[in-house]
């Protein structure tokens, strides 16, 4: 996607006697060391004939403009510069004076052949794509599972957080066992409230989809899930709007204003990270078996001391970050991408279970546009699909994964357990399923279930489009 051009014309040369891509010779036709027989060597190339063969080879055309991309910059030390493109494919290195403009590897530039040399015509800027994918990559080390997260700040409220090590002291001699400190008033509660907007599993009878109430509850859960906190907080500047996202940071201040720092000293630590997130970073639904253990043995660790739980909080608000990012990033290539959905949601939502222990509900919603000739009639060509995927980890049932789809009014679901116990309850409940669909207006077209699960779902960056490295 070009989305601006910096005019900036630039000759480009090729090196005289550039190497040339030569057929490798056979063993037969090779001569002899010391043959007579042997070829003179070539007379050497003029510069200007060189330069016209390679770009003739690369099929170039005289005042024909194309696309390159810089694979490298090298600076001589007469301030000069020699650039290593990727022209169609085949590396290609030309002397260049950039002058202002910066270039760097992974840059696209416009070149346009004039004579036997190429001009720099402009830099393209980098397409949206490219910038959300680098600031996602920069934050996927980083992340601590919400519900892993939060059973650790549990247990600072609940049992307090250990005293800080004292400078020069390291953290392997701080005495094991010591008395544990309560929260600072301001954190404590701000996690307080934190806790109380989270949904609990007993706020949802079966059956209560029909009601305007527990629709409405479901839609505020999802607007406060912390996926859309900046537009929210643009659209209602408050300093107490309720949010996942924003309630996170009003625990990080006052934690922060406790110790006497400022913003400066949050950016310094580095984020503590889950395994499970760490694996497999870019997996969404993800792998609640590994998340799962990380979140108990979370809980059974000593309560964490106020620093760690600034680290715990900054890998949480990175997950959050990551989400929004992740679905930036879906969303951007589903406009360009033949086959991938228009548009993606990402979002994760805690909840309390009946022993107000932090669980974790992952969804991800998907519209999918229309395929032309697809449906009995021109009225259904067009018509586009919904695609929703609910991933949770039950104390009981286990693993479970809901998968429907909706285009128009026909609907159709696939339950996914691990449990065999599981499985049989699905499929006992499939009738009741099938009835509450139909009262809602809904035509029902298939609904089944499976034992085990889908397999993951992870995207994949394009390594054209970021560093990996990075």
């Amino acid at each position: 996607m070009i989305t601006h051009l910096q005019i900036n014309l630039v000759a480009m040369k090729l090196p005289a006697n550039p190497p040339q891509p030569n057929p490798p010779a056979s063993a037969d036709s090779r001569p002899a060391q010391g043959s007579a027989n042997a070829p003179a060597p070539a007379p050497p190339t003029s510069p200007a004939l060189s330069a016209q063969r390679v770009l003739d080879q690369l099929q170039v055309g005289r005042n024909e403009s194309l696309l390159a991309r810089v694979t490298e910059v090298i600076q001589r030390r007469d301030g000069g510069a020699e650039l290593l493109l990727d022209l169609r494919g085949k590396p290609l290195q030309v002397q260049a004076s950039i002058g202002e403009t910066k270039l760097q590897a992974g840059d696209w530039i416009k070149v346009l052949r004039a004579g036997n040399e190429l001009q720099l015509m402009g830099k393209l800027a980098a397409a949206p794509e490219v910038s959300l994918a680098q600031a996602l990559v920069q934050r996927l080390p980083w992340q601590q599972s919400l519900d892993s997260g939060l059973a650790r700040l549990m247990a600072g409220l609940q049992q307090g957080v250990k005293a800080d090590t004292p400078l020069g002291q390291l953290p392997s001699q701080a005495v094991s066992g010591a008395a544990a400190l309560p929260l600072p008033q301001a954190a404590r509660q701000a996690l307080e409230q934190l806790f109380a907007r989270l949904p609990a599993s007993n706020q949802l009878a079966p059956g209560a989809g029909q009601q305007t109430a527990a629709v409405q509850q479901v839609q505020q859960w999802l607007s406060e899930s912390g996926l859309f906190a900046e537009a929210r907080l643009a659209a209602t500047p408050s300093a107490t709007l309720p949010d996942l996202k924003l309630a996170i940071g009003r625990v990080i201040t006052a934690l922060l204003v406790q110790q006497g720092h400022g913003p400066e000293q949050f950016n310094r630590l580095t984020p503590l990270a889950s395994p499970a997130l760490i694996q497999a970073p870019l997996q969404f639904p993800g792998a609640f078996a590994m998340a799962q253990a990380s979140a108990v043995s979370s809980a059974r660790e000593e309560p964490p001391n106020v620093g760690q739980l600034l680290r715990i909080l900054a890998g949480m608000l990175n997950r959050i970050t990551v989400n929004q990012l992740h679905t930036q990033v879906l969303n951007a290539r589903g406009s360009t991408d033949a086959g991938a959905p228009i548009n993606t949601l990402l979002l994760e939502l805690p909840w309390m279970n009946p022993q107000q222990q932090p669980k974790l509900a992952q969804l991800r919603i998907e519209q999918h546009p229309g395929k032309d000739g697809s449906g009995s009639g021109p009225s259904r060509a067009s018509v586009g699909e919904w695609r929703l995927v609910l991933a949770m980890d039950l104390d009981q049932a286990g693993p479970l994964q809901f998968e429907v789809s909706l285009r128009q009014q026909a609907v159709s679901a696939l339950v996914w357990a691990e449990k065999l116990a599981t499985l049989r309850k699905v499929h006992q409940q499939l009738p009741l399923l099938r009835s509450s669909l139909t009262d809602l207006g809904l035509e029902v077209a298939d609904l089944e279930c499976r034992q085990g699960n889908p397999g993951p779902v992870a995207t994949k960056l394009q390594h054209r489009l970021v560093d990996t490295k990075a």
